[in-house]
């Protein structure tokens, strides 16, 4: 109970984005909504048009909605000289505003198309423009039936927009995310249960203003609109005075290592006076992105990772020419400063269960491709489709008999309980030597190194105090002490919060106070 006591106490200011962003959202899709839903109802070739359009967008995983975005805002952002955020509020806005058009369009068409005609003809006969008949008939007795389709909306619109974590826009899924990450189950239900209780209080709202507008109520409804104006500002209140301009923003991404260093790195940067608050749960593809636009101000990625991806190399030069070419690089084209290596490498390795490779006879990649048609492969859920994955299978042809991403928690359970036979696991991981698992070498060296590497934003990388501050972390994170710190988030028993495993990993580092 206690844990999710603790969990409610970070609802508030996701909340506060959550409500902000949905809001918005459903707010500018009734805007567009409306305009097109006469225009449908009016011209029926158009309708099906219209109608045809929306129901193709909603037919897009929203998740995959909000990240087409990225590359598109990007590609406009460079066309018209910078200035269009590619990340957080402006992907998420407009991809809940496209999954917010349907049902209003089609109630409102629906609604349209079913008045009586002797009515319109009735406006009609009395001198009413088509202005006039819309406003003072048609639209009293469409509302009903139109916001039923924005109480759908609007239910749809909350529940996505826990999809916006993943494009660096904070919201409750902040928290749903990293509890799955973590089986932080009370940080979950915290997420899920204030969602849940937002998703119902705005359709509870909504439905009052639809049935005091149904049954000519104007107190009910008038009522219920104050209420619902109220609770929208009663939620957004973290946000009135928020001084973002002196906040420091850590970044992570979708996994417990990267959640304890930017509690490691958050302490330091605390101790040294700054503010900071965390973006958790960013993608590969996109928190690079993130960084160089000021979205971010510092996080650790990963050599291999920068190197096949940003970068676009794929040669695999030596783990200390590489870590060199990334800073050059780094610098000369975006301005972001690496610090450089914290001391480990966090690199993909495939693992089979110690045994299973043992009676197969399985020590190296070379070995698993006779034995990979009657093996299944399990891998984290970016895995398939990176460069690492295509350079793998260049140098050694695996073909298994069945591949499945997964949550890189739950890769791991799919090993132990005989659902998967290998997985793309990270050298890293505690749970390697906790759970006896073989880490199959690759003797033709097709995956390059990984050290992890601590990157710095461009308007923070001439900040004197906030590079000192993060500068004796870096050598200073040996590959065994990480592990256990990893260990400690991932095991089943005695789990800690990536919090607790941060406060452990500095003491057991000695490291020096920030000044």
């Amino acid at each position: 109970m206690s844990d999710f006591l603790a969990a409610l106490g970070r609802v508030p200011p996701l909340l506060a984005q959550h409500v902000l962003l949905s809001a918005a959202a459903l707010l500018l899709g009734i805007a567009i909504s409306l305009p097109l839903a006469i225009l449908a109802a009016r011209r029926p070739h158009a309708g099906r048009v219209i109608l045809g359009i929306a129901s193709l967008i909603q037919t897009v995983p929203s998740l995959a909605l909000l990240a087409l975005f990225y590359p598109l805002l990007l590609w406009l952002s460079a066309l018209v000289g910078g200035g269009i955020p590619a990340l957080g509020f402006l992907p998420s806005l407009i991809a809940l505003t496209l999954y917010a058009l349907l049902p209003i369009i089609r109630n409102g068409v629906a609604g349209l198309t079913g008045i009586d005609p002797a009515v319109q003809q009735a406006a009609k006969a009395v001198g009413m423009t088509p202005a006039q008949a819309l406003r003072l008939v048609e639209a009293p007795l469409v509302a009903p039936v139109l916001i039923a389709g924005i109480r759908t909306a609007a239910v749809w619109t909350i529940g996505a927009a826990t999809l916006s974590t993943t494009v660096g826009q904070p919201s409750l899924g902040d928290m749903i995310f990293a509890g799955l990450q973590t089986q932080n189950w009370a940080l979950v239900l915290a997420g899920c249960a204030a969602a849940a209780a937002l998703a119902l209080g705005v359709d509870a709202l909504i439905g009052l203003i639809e049935r005091g507008i149904a049954r000519r109520r104007r107190w009910l409804w008038l009522g219920a609109t104050l209420a619902l104006l109220a609770g929208l500002a009663a939620a957004t209140a973290p946000m009135w005075r928020s001084d973002d301009g002196n906040v420091v923003t850590i970044g992570a991404k979708n996994f417990s290592e990267q959640y304890i260093l930017a509690r490691l790195i958050g302490d330091r940067l605390t101790r040294a006076g700054y503010r900071v608050r965390y973006r958790d749960g960013l993608g590969s593809a996109v928190i690079y992105g993130a960084l160089t636009s000021g979205a971010i101000d510092v996080y650790v990625d990963y050599a291999g990772t920068l190197w096949t991806g940003p970068m676009r190399r794929r040669d695999v030069p030596a783990p200390a020419t590489m870590v060199r070419a990334i800073g050059d690089w780094t610098r000369a084209s975006s301005g972001v400063a690496s610090l450089g290596p914290l001391g480990f490498e966090n690199a993909y390795a495939f693992a089979m269960r110690g045994d299973d490779a043992a009676r197969r006879g399985i020590a190296s990649l070379a070995d698993l491709v006779a034995a990979a048609p009657d093996l299944r492969l399990a891998s984290d859920l970016e895995f398939l489709e990176r460069p690492e994955w295509a350079a793998v299978r260049r140098a050694y042809p695996l073909r298994f008999a069945k591949t499945t991403p997964y949550a890189p928690t739950f890769m791991y359970r799919a090993l132990a309980s005989g659902e998967a036979d290998v997985i793309s696991a990270f050298s890293s991981d505690g749970r390697i030597a906790a759970e006896h698992l073989r880490v199959l070498a690759d003797p033709r060296h097709a995956i390059p190194s990984y050290d992890a590497l601590l990157l710095v934003a461009p308007r923070r990388a001439g900040d004197a105090a906030f590079t000192a501050a993060l500068a004796p972390l870096v050598g200073h994170i040996p590959v065994t002490v990480m592990r256990e710190a990893n260990y400690q988030v991932d095991r089943d028993t005695a789990k800690r919060t990536p919090e607790q495993a941060a406060d452990w990993l500095a003491r057991r580092l000695a490291l020096p106070a920030p000044r």
